[in-house]
């Protein structure tokens, strides 16, 4: 049995038709014999989108009995049970009501597929996860109901269905979408133009990263290597030098030009060790690249041209940013440069830009290396030189050139058997050396075209000659090496001093670390291995691997293992690394150890204060439970006892007297435990509030049965815009806030609680006139078991205001303490406005127009 297909009608907004395009899809299946169903399906009331479900068969809902009111949620048995080739699921975000068997829909849909029943669904952009902060800033509202991005992105199918603003507006002055009491409130708040445009743009910036993702998938099947001007994606190369930081921005300033422009990074590190770029320059083009909204790539290629264009036509790039080349107007003589090559091999369907820059022509930071890691291609062109070139000499002296003399023409074959050392190393110098003094003695030293010297000061010059020549050879030699481990050296103190930055500041994360490891190595996997005894099998800690890479699970199976302590190795594939290369590799193994290590510490900190916390709170519980709850336990078995007693002769006035001691007692008990239990669930987490969208003065009012009469004075205005809460959470949250109020209020001075709209979020203040609180112990009083004063035993346990604010951030909402003026002290309680609800002033009328 195969995995279901999952095909999602992505909605730019609410109200633009994707569950009435997907009930079209339905009925379109089922006129060509698809076994379709309706696993749920909510039309909000909307007549257009009822009547599309006549006809089609709906599943029945389960009902969940939640806090007394009953809900209905999907019943994915019975959608197992009946097996339908396809069953529709709308509103993929929903949050289902606690006691069901997932705590998200799309898990239940999750569920259906792995049952291999094909799924259509519904989502709409602002719920997607990674655009919550985006829709927020945008439209002033939070979505609480989200689905993973990588969810969505699994669809097999992604049909967006978008409606202009102006469009969307009209159909909701119609009344198609909220009803007409709710129609105004909706158009002047999240409806505006403006909000649905940007709203538009997001779902089409998203599905366009979608529909590419499908289209790379397609070239690399169908190894399509032509560029498709699809969209436009700028490739910077960078080299590590000062420049980058200027190619960066000279592209996000083309790339601003076209909407959807994407700007990728790419450093082309060569694959034999340390690289010659600065790694702390690299890190600063990294960020200032990701700054922008880019991306940074690190490949590996010792063709940088050639691997530079393989990337950009892997990406479908369509535009190359390269900046002027460093290197001096003498330098072309070796080739024409990084940026010509590019140029000339692009091709017709690449554009190449070439970016002038204050470091152009000034010479490269770091000495080219040479001598111990020279490449084949400067290895051959040094035997070249050192062989052909004394050759090439001789047959132009001979035949061309005039007659310069033997010393003149010493001094030239010297020139040939230097510039075969700068290129190949002591080797072909060497030969060049032995056979130019053969070439000099048969064409140049009398006699000629023979292999002997009559003349004894031809062979004193000819062996000073061979002498000159292998020593200038072993001088430029050992120059070069030297240039070469001065910019080896350079490179490891520059990530040595990264290193012990990061040890000192400790912001590096193992990941991080290892990601380092690997582009400075030019490896293609990276993992940290560990075991708990010799005799445990290995298990990795972290790793970073390539797309071209493998995981590690065993050092035996790396390429380079260096081991720290006895039961831990930093394993790399990739290539073998030279015995050189080892020494910044233990300290990277080193600090490496170092960071898990860290890493582990905190989490066990965390664990202890955990741990702390909880202790402490037990504490205070024994010493609750100990006097607190055994106080009204005292007056209600005090009650009982006298009820009972058969000495006394109780009237009928003393013996409600003592029921009513009874029942206040087990009020107060029973007020005590709940918040205990209260408590213990936002300590553990396991408060899941229900939100929905209600008035305040349905709920309010509900909050003070547990005050006096009399002793609070309310002022909640109609005209207050809806609020988005759990309304048994709220309750729970102002009945404690106002029954701490009560109780510190002076006797005869009634406590005043008053609400008031402010933007997007809607203010519950309860004010009373008792002693207040300083500044400094504001925070305090929220805290668990604190009674601030001279509180009374028996008062409480101290768990009233943090319970309320643990239940008001649950809701997303806000409890803090101001002082009242003229004395006191007032709870401020903020709760966030419904979506589509415009706030309204007191002294505005209800209805807003658009």
């Amino acid at each position: 049995m195969g995995r279901g297909k999952l095909r999602i009608y992505l909605g730019a907004a609410p109200g633009v038709g994707k569950t009435y395009a997907m009930l079209s899809e339905a009925h379109r299946r089922v006129e060509r014999g698809t076994d379709a169903v309706v696993g749920f399906v909510e039309h909000h009331g909307r007549p257009r989108t009822e009547v599309m479900l006549h006809g089609l068969e709906e599943v029945p809902r389960k009902e969940i009995a939640y806090r007394g009111t009953a809900f209905t949620e999907m019943d994915i048995d019975a959608v197992l049970a009946r097996r339908p080739a396809v069953v529709l699921v709308d509103e993929l975000a929903h949050t289902n009501v606690p006691g069901s068997r997932n705590t998200k829909r799309w898990q239940d849909v999750e569920e259906l597929l792995q049952a291999g029943i094909d799924v259509v669904s519904t989502v709409n952009i602002q719920h997607l996860e990674s655009l919550g902060d985006v829709v927020e800033s945008i439209t002033g509202v939070r979505q609480q109901e989200t689905v993973p991005d990588e969810v969505v992105r699994r669809a097999d199918q992604i049909e967006l269905v978008d409606m202009s603003p102006q469009a969307l507006r009209r159909r909701m002055a119609h009344g198609n979408i909220y009803k007409p009491d709710k129609v105004d409130a909706a158009l002047s708040n999240y409806f505006r133009p403006g909000n649905l445009t940007a709203l538009r743009e997001l779902a089409l910036l998203w599905t366009a990263d979608r529909v590419d993702e499908y289209l790379r998938q397609y070239r690399t099947e169908h190894s399509v290597s032509t560029i498709w001007h699809a969209r436009e994606r700028i490739v910077v190369g960078l080299t590590g030098g000062p420049e980058g930081r200027t190619l960066i921005r000279r592209a996000a300033r083309m790339a601003a030009k076209g909407s959807g422009s994407e700007i990728l990074a790419v450093y082309i590190a060569r694959s034999d060790g340390l690289t010659s770029a600065s790694p702390k320059e690299l890190a600063v083009q990294r960020t200032l690249v990701e700054d922008l909204g880019g991306t940074f790539h690190h490949v590996i290629g010792d063709d940088v041209p050639a691997s530079l264009l393989e990337f950009a036509r892997g990406v479908n790039a369509t535009q190359i940013v390269l900046g002027s080349s460093r290197r001096k107007t003498w330098q072309y003589v070796f080739g024409p440069g990084v940026g010509q090559t590019v140029a000339r091999d692009s091709g017709p369907d690449l554009d190449v830009h070439i970016v002038t820059h204050e470091e152009a022509a000034k010479g490269r930071g770091l000495p080219v290396a040479r001598g111990a890691r020279l490449g084949r291609g400067r290895i051959v062109a040094g035997w070249l030189v050192g062989v052909g070139g004394p050759a090439l000499l001789s047959l132009l002296l001979t035949h061309i050139g005039p007659d310069l003399g033997l010393a003149n023409d010493m001094l030239l074959f010297l020139c040939m058997t230097v510039a075969a050392a700068l290129l190949g190393g002591l080797l072909p110098a060497l030969a060049s050396a032995a056979f130019g003094s053969l070439l000099l003695n048969y064409f140049f030293v009398e006699p000629l075209h023979q292999w002997t010297i009559t003349d004894p000061k031809n062979i004193v010059a000819i062996t000073i000659f061979v002498f000159v020549a292998v020593s200038v050879a072993s001088v430029v030699d050992l120059a070069a090496r030297r240039t070469h481990q001065a910019a080896r050296l350079r490179a490891e103190s520059e990530i040595l001093s990264f290193l012990a930055g990061s040890v000192l500041r400790g912001d590096t994360s193992l990941d991080a670390l290892l990601e380092r490891v690997r582009e400075t190595f030019a490896m293609e996997s990276v993992a940290l291995l560990e075991r708990a005894s010799e005799v445990d099998p290995w298990t990795c800690a972290a790793s970073v691997v390539t797309s071209s890479g493998k995981p590690l699970l065993r050092p035996e199976d790396a390429d380079v293992d260096m081991p720290v302590g006895d039961n831990m190795a930093l394993a790399l594939s990739g290539r073998v690394l030279p015995a050189e290369d080892r020494r910044v590799l233990a300290a990277f193994a080193a600090q490496a150890a170092v960071v898990l290590d860290r890493q582990r510490l905190v989490g066990e900190a965390e664990r202890a204060r955990r741990l702390d916390e909880g202790n402490r709170i037990r504490v205070a519980l024994l010493a609750a439970v100990s006097h607190d709850l055994r106080t009204p336990l005292a007056a209600i078995k005090a009650a009982v006892t006298s009820l009972r007693s058969d000495d006394v002769a109780w009237s009928e006035e003393d013996e409600a007297e003592l029921l009513a001691s009874i029942e206040d007692g087990a009020d107060r008990l029973d007020h005590l435990v709940g918040n205990l239990l209260d408590m213990s669930r936002l300590q553990t987490g396991t408060v899941t509030p229900l939100i929905r969208e209600i008035d305040l003065d349905e709920v309010v009012p509900m909050a003070l049965g547990g005050v006096p009469e009399g002793s609070v004075t309310l002022d909640i205005p109609e005209s207050l815009p809806m609020v988005a809460v759990d309304p048994g959470l709220l309750e729970r949250s102002v009945a404690n806030v106002v029954e701490n109020a009560v109780k510190y209020s002076p006797g005869g001075t009634p406590v005043h609680v008053a609400a008031s709209a402010l933007g997007d979020r809607v203010e519950v203040r309860v004010a009373d006139r008792g002693p207040g609180v300083p500044d400094s112990a504001k925070d305090r009083i929220f805290e668990p078991f604190q009674r601030y004063g001279d509180a009374p035993r028996g008062a409480g346990v101290g768990l009233g205001l943090a319970v309320a604010r643990g239940f008001a951030e649950a809701m997303g909402g806000t409890l803090a303490a101001e002082d009242t003026p003229g004395g006191g002290m007032t709870m401020v309680l903020t709760l966030r406005a419904a979506a589509g609800v415009a706030p309204v002033r007191a002294d505005l009328p209800a209805q807003a127009t658009t």
